[in-house]
């Protein structure tokens, strides 16, 4: 009883990308003795007293966890690790979660069926549960999507910078602070037009389907892993990604119109007197809103320090 009728084919293989392990104790020590520095890293000064500036990028390898021999040695010299927001921190991890589960984010937005089959699809595909992005604002569901992708090329968000440099302060029982608020962070990242919400959506719905999701994390991986800051600088010209009005106001949202919020926050820092390290996405290090950039208005000492 139940068993498969002879004539009936067999399912075929469900092909998932690897997911994130914790690392044996081998491979931590292969990971330690090949580490290497990647990223962008700047050293700024003010008034006599160091921190320094570390451009990152929101996915990773088990490799990249293991910071080289410059930038540990700038986390050495820090006795505070700022963030964007500290995802390690679990109050403010509870905090994250219980916006981003919030009924639409509060927007009203609600997709058409067509469009919520193809992110079901798109979940299957990345083989998780059915329902383990229910509840979530549609935006918040499809860039999650949109950063597990990477899984498939190797990259994966679990392995982020932002979680091993914490690990490695908190191991060294250093502080770890927050430049920004989840509130902050949701209202870039979520458009407040449900109209404009609905074409992010789509967009990347469209690009993950196409495979140039995966693609884009791909390359951006790359540049960032050499240190190439001209390429990082020339992004929205080979992201496919900034095409129309919508995509530049995300743009904005994202990184210019965060950047005096964040420059303001580490010069706040600096003025406690902390030396720190600060670790933010490396699209912030580009523009005319750059924060290396605006540091400097700000009387910092500001120097790039060569990683290769």
């Amino acid at each position: 009883p139940g068993a498969r009728p002879a004539d009936t084919p067999a399912a075929p293989p469900v092909d998932c990308p690897p997911v994130a392990t914790a690392p044996t104790e081998a491979q931590m020590r292969s990971a330690v003795a090949q580490a290497r520095d990647r990223g962008l890293l700047w050293r700024i000064e003010r008034d006599g007293q160091a921190s320094h500036l570390y451009g990152t990028v929101h996915i990773g390898k088990l490799a990249w966890t293991v910071p080289g021999p410059r930038v540990r040695q700038a986390l050495m010299a820090a006795d505070t690790l700022a963030l964007e927001l500290d995802f390690t921190d679990p109050a403010m991890a509870r905090k994250l979660a219980a916006m981003v589960a919030a009924p639409d984010g509060g927007h009203g937005v609600s997709l058409p069926p067509a469009l919520q089959a193809r992110l079901a699809r798109l979940v299957e595909a990345a083989c998780l549960p059915p329902d383990s992005l229910q509840g979530q604002h549609p935006v918040m569901q499809a860039l999650s999507l949109t950063l597990m992708s990477a899984r498939r090329e190797g990259l994966d968000p679990a392995f982020a910078q932002e979680f091993s440099l914490a690990g490695f302060m908190r191991a060294l029982q250093r502080n770890v602070v927050s430049l920004e608020t989840p509130e902050l962070q949701m209202a870039a990242l979520v458009p407040a037009d449900p109209a404009q919400s609905l074409r992010m959506v789509q967009q990347m719905v469209d690009q993950l389907e196409a495979q140039r999701a995966q693609a884009l994390l791909l390359r951006l991986a790359d540049v960032w892993e050499r240190g190439d800051l001209a390429q990082i600088e020339r992004y929205e010209a080979w992201c496919d990604c900034v095409e129309t009005e919508d995509d530049r106001q995300q743009m904005q949202r994202l990184n210019d119109a965060r950047n005096p919020g964040l420059a303001d926050r580490i010069e706040a820092l600096h003025r406690e007197g902390r030396q720190l390290f600060v670790a933010v996405g490396a699209l912030h290090m580009t523009g005319p809103q750059a924060l290396p950039r605006l540091l400097a208005q700000r009387g910092f000492r500001v120097e790039r320090v060569p990683l290769r």
